[in-house]
């Protein structure tokens, strides 16, 4: 098993509020760990939102006494939604701050996946499917028959969203799968909504290495208007 990692600030923005970790190694009981965090919020909080998330996630699997992933999983990101939203209340600089969220950890016999916000993890072998749902306005559209899904990536409140790491509704979805060979896809927005699921299949199931899999995708969102930052971690699931 194999993974790697890229981030990118696009075309438009002016930071890079994304953050990105992946460790094919064991982190605390969990024995491998990718996250993708996409930050939201004015200049410079957004970022301190993510790269706050992800590290304090990680510190606090590393010393995590939980055996049970879920539970691990949903402990530390609640203890980071509650420092988060403190801060939010003590500086008013970071008031409003928050993240999306969108970790997995692969065990010897399923893959493990906790999201919150509209960053997504993508399951590819023969087919591309999204494992993650989104939490956000477009979404809950989408559900209820409003708007067809690819018209989603193109809807002026796309980047609504209904639950974030900093934000009172802070729950997570969790979802298991087979951990078989195929990929592991996390992204951040600025690629799912700059290129379409077709075309991602295309991206990330072509005989490539992952390292090239990651490049094209980066070059084709900046080549589609590049109008988010663009982050991702790949994962090769081959044992």
């Amino acid at each position: 098993m194999r993974s790697v990692g890229a981030s990118h600030i696009g075309k438009v923005r002016t930071e890079n509020q994304d953050r990105i970790f992946f460790s094919d190694q064991p982190v605390g009981n969990l024995k491998s760990l990718y996250i993708v965090a996409d930050g939201m919020g004015g200049h410079q909080s957004g970022g301190y939102a993510a790269d706050y998330a992800v590290k304090r996630f990680v510190e606090l699997v590393e010393v995590s006494e939980e055996k049970d992933i879920i539970e691990c999983m949903r402990e530390a990101i609640s203890a980071v939604n509650q420092e988060i939203l403190k801060k939010c209340r003590e500086d008013a600089a970071y008031a409003g701050m928050g993240t999306t969220f969108v970790a997995a950890a692969v065990s010897d016999e399923k893959i493990t996946v906790m999201n919150i916000g509209d960053s997504r993890l993508y399951y590819g072998d023969k087919e591309l499917r999204q494992i993650t749902t989104d939490h956000s306005y477009v979404e809950e559209l989408i559900h209820a028959g409003v708007l067809k899904r690819e018209q989603g990536r193109f809807h002026p409140k796309k980047n609504l969203i209904t639950r974030a790491v900093g934000g009172q509704s802070a729950v997570p979805d969790f979802f298991e799968l087979e951990a078989k060979e195929g990929y592991l896809l996390l992204c951040s927005d600025g690629l799912s909504n700059m290129i379409a699921d077709d075309e991602l299949k295309e991206l990330l199931l072509d005989h490539s290495q992952i390292e090239k899999k990651a490049n094209q995708m980066i070059i084709r969102a900046n080549e589609y208007g590049g109008q988010d930052n663009i982050s991702l971690v790949i994962v090769d699931l081959k044992r």
